[in-house]
């Protein structure tokens, strides 16, 4: 399982090939949609974060 910032960093990595004007629409679809499960990843885990830190602060 990859951490939080791991996540981010792909997300770059993934908006710097989309907008080099480089990459085919194919590939772009692709990178977009591996874009979208990424997202998804790290709003659950800051879900997560904040349901803890949420815990925490109650007890």
């Amino acid at each position: 399982m990859k951490k939080y910032e791991e996540l981010v960093s792909d997300l770059k990595e993934i908006v710097k090939k989309i907008e080099d004007g480089e990459t085919s629409l194919d590939e772009m679809i692709m990178l977009y949609e591996q874009g979208s499960v990424l997202i998804k990843q790290c709003e659950e885990r800051l879900a997560e974060a904040e349901m803890k830190i949420s815990k925490l602060s109650k007890e």
